[in-house]
């Protein structure tokens, strides 16, 4: 539909479009709390690998992630080895991690990103970026191989790598993902969740915001509009409130 030539009706018009649209929406909500609740009601896979991680301070275990809470959300950021900024799309996302997370922290939930690339090669882009989010290295450990977000060349080439629960010919090294883990008070870890590619839409508040509006995403391929955040061409958006 042209915006330029969207209908414009009178107000009792409208109220009647958009109770029958409210309707919808209920009907999407209730939809979608079912979901949840299937999700929640999943199976487990207890992890019984040691993988290991490198932070600021050290290595660290899968149960050091979780921070003392019993849950723990994973963002597989995509930063590979020798790469010097981070996925421009990952970035998208992350941006929206350190809001939710001063609940998160105060709800038994500890949120990690995980990269494949060396801790002191994305130090400096996380400081760039603003994030104070922690953020390890899963460098020389099979985590991101495990978890369908790395693929190695000869698996690829043999038809062995998956990525979103099916066979992938990817070329891409690294692919972005987000899984869930649970631990529980005699310390076992169980694998919960994951999911891949528009599963992670969910997480962009950007996006939630933008489909409230007249001209949606307003994208021609998705997120092609993206940028880091430091590098739109307006260095600060314009505001009402200062002139």
């Amino acid at each position: 539909m042209n915006i330029e030539h969207h209908p414009v009706v009178s107000r009792e018009e409208w109220l009647a479009a958009r109770t029958q649209h409210l309707a919808h929406e209920k009907a999407f909500t209730r939809e979608r709390d079912k979901l949840s609740a299937e999700r929640r009601a999943l199976p487990w896979v207890k992890i019984d690998k040691s993988y290991r991680f490198q932070g600021p301070h050290g290595e660290l275990s899968l149960a050091d992630l979780f921070g003392g809470r019993s849950q723990l959300i994973i963002y597989h950021f995509m930063f590979g080895p020798a790469w010097t900024e981070g996925c421009q799309g990952c970035s998208f996302l992350s941006d929206h991690i350190d809001g939710a997370n001063q609940h998160l922290a105060h709800h038994d939930v500890a949120v990690v990103a995980v990269s494949r690339a060396p801790l002191a090669e994305f130090q400096p882009f996380k400081r760039r970026m603003g994030w104070a989010f922690d953020w390890v290295s899963s460098e020389g450990c099979d985590f991101n191989y495990d978890f369908g977000v790395s693929f190695k060349t000869e698996d690829t080439a043999a038809g062995k790598a998956t990525y979103n629960y099916e066979k992938t010919d990817t070329t891409e090294g690294e692919l972005p993902g987000l899984s869930v883990f649970y631990r529980n008070e005699t310390g076992d870890i169980f694998h919960t969740y994951s999911t891949y590619a528009r599963g992670l839409d969910i997480l962009v508040g950007t996006y939630n915001y933008l489909d409230l509006t007249p001209k949606g995403r307003n994208e021609d391929e998705i997120m092609d509009w993206v940028r880091y955040h430091d590098k739109y061409e307006e260095a600060k958006p314009h505001s009402c409130c200062h002139s």
